[in-house]
C-alpha cells in the first residue's frame, strides 16, 4: 500500500511538473512575437507530425504581420515609450471637411493596416484617422505583447500626439485587444475621449485564454490559471488584472459597444458584463452574421449605419 502511495505521489509531482512546463511555454508563445527573419514560416501543409505536435505541447510561434502599402496619402509617424519601443503609425486625412480625429487598435497578432476597412469608413464619415501598430506587432518595435496591460500606454501615446495637434473631438476605437486596452488606457490616465467604440473586448484577461485554449481543444481550466500565471512570471505584469469589465466603469464619456452573435472567443456573458459596467451613456449593437472579425467587413451597411449614427448623435 505504500509502495503504491508512493507511486502515485511521485507520478502526481511529474504531471505537475510537465503541465507547468508546457503552460509556461504557451504563455511565452502567447505573449512574445517574432520578427519574420527569427523563424521558419511553415504552411499548414508544410506541417508533419512533429511540427502538430510541438504546437500542440510548447505553443506556435506567431510572428508580426507586415503592412501592405495603403491606397491613401499616409503620413508615418513614430511615437516612442517610455521603454523606449517605437509604435509606427499612420496619419490619414479626411478629403472632406473634419469632424474630428479616430485613432484605431487592432487586436492580438493583427497590424493597423488590418483595420483599413474601419479607417475609410470613418474617413468617408468626415474624420482624420490615425492607425496605430500597439508594441510588437506590424511595424512597431518590441516583441512583448501583454494583450492590451502595458499596450494602454500606447493607447495614451497616440491620444496624446493627436491632442498635441489642437485637436477637441478625439474617438478612440479598438477592436478585440484594442478595446480592452482602450479601456485600460481610459482608467489608468484618465483620458478623455469624445466617444469611445468598443469590438468584441473580453471581459477579463482569464476567460481570453479560455477562448484562446478551447481553440486549440484544450481544457481551459486549470490551464488558463496556469497560462496567466506563467505569463505574469516571464512578462513582469500581473496578467489577473487585466479585466476590462471593471476598467469600463470609469469610461463616463458616450460609448458604443459592438459584439458578433457567432464570437467564438468573447462570449455574450462578457459582453453583457461589459455593457453593464460601462459608466457613461452607452449602446450595444449585436451582429447576427458575424464572428470573432471585422465586424465592418463582414456586416458593411450595418456597420456603418450604426457608427455614423452613434457618431452623429
Amino acid at each position: 500500500m505504500k509502495k503504491l502511495a508512493r507511486f502515485l505521489f511521485k507520478t502526481a509531482i511529474i504531471l505537475f511538473v510537465l503541465v507547468n512546463i508546457v503552460t509556461a511555454f504557451h504563455a511565452y508563445k502567447f505573449t512574445h512575437i517574432y520578427n519574420r527573419d527569427e523563424v521558419e514560416i511553415k504552411s499548414k501543409d508544410e506541417k508533419n507530425g512533429w511540427d502538430v505536435t510541438k504546437e500542440i505541447l510548447f505553443g506556435a510561434k506567431a510572428v508580426k504581420l507586415q503592412n501592405p502599402a495603403p491606397d491613401s496619402v499616409i503620413e508615418t509617424i513614430l511615437l516612442t515609450t517610455k521603454d523606449s519601443i517605437k509604435l509606427e503609425t499612420w496619419y490619414i486625412k479626411t478629403p472632406a471637411a473634419s469632424k474630428g480625429t479616430v485613432i484605431l487598435f487592432h487586436g492580438h497578432l493583427s497590424k493597423k493596416s488590418s483595420v483599413a476597412s474601419e479607417a475609410a469608413g470613418f474617413r468617408q464619415m468626415g474624420y482624420h484617422t490615425l492607425l496605430v501598430d500597439l508594441r510588437a506587432h506590424g511595424g512597431s518595435g518590441g516583441n512583448t505583447c501583454t494583450i492590451g496591460y502595458d499596450e494602454s500606454e500606447d493607447i495614451k501615446l497616440a491620444y496624446d500626439y493627436i491632442k498635441s495637434k489642437g485637436e477637441h473631438n478625439i474617438v478612440l476605437w479598438g477592436i478585440s485587444m484594442g478595446a480592452a486596452a482602450v479601456s485600460k488606457a481610459i482608467s489608468d490616465y484618465g483620458l478623455q475621449p469624445s466617444k469611445v467604440i468598443l469590438e468584441m473586448p473580453f471581459a477579463t484577461i482569464r476567460q481570453a485564454a479560455h477562448g484562446r485554449l478551447k481553440l486549440m481543444g484544450m481544457p481551459a481550466e486549470p490551464l488558463s490559471t496556469l497560462v496567466l500565471f506563467w505569463g505574469s512570471v516571464e512578462n513582469g505584469f500581473w496578467a489577473f488584472g487585466m479585466k476590462p469589465a471593471e476598467f469600463v466603469k470609469k469610461i463616463t464619456m458616450p460609448t458604443l459597444l459592438q459584439w458578433g452573435r457567432n464570437d467564438p472567443r468573447v462570449l455574450q456573458e462578457e459582453t453583457d458584463a461589459v455593457y453593464k459596467n460601462i459608466a457613461g451613456k452607452k449602446q450595444l449593437v449585436v451582429y447576427e452574421n458575424s464572428g470573432h472579425q471585422s465586424l465592418c467587413e463582414k456586416e458593411n451597411e450595418k456597420w456603418m449605419a450604426s457608427v455614423s449614427s452613434f457618431l452623429n448623435q
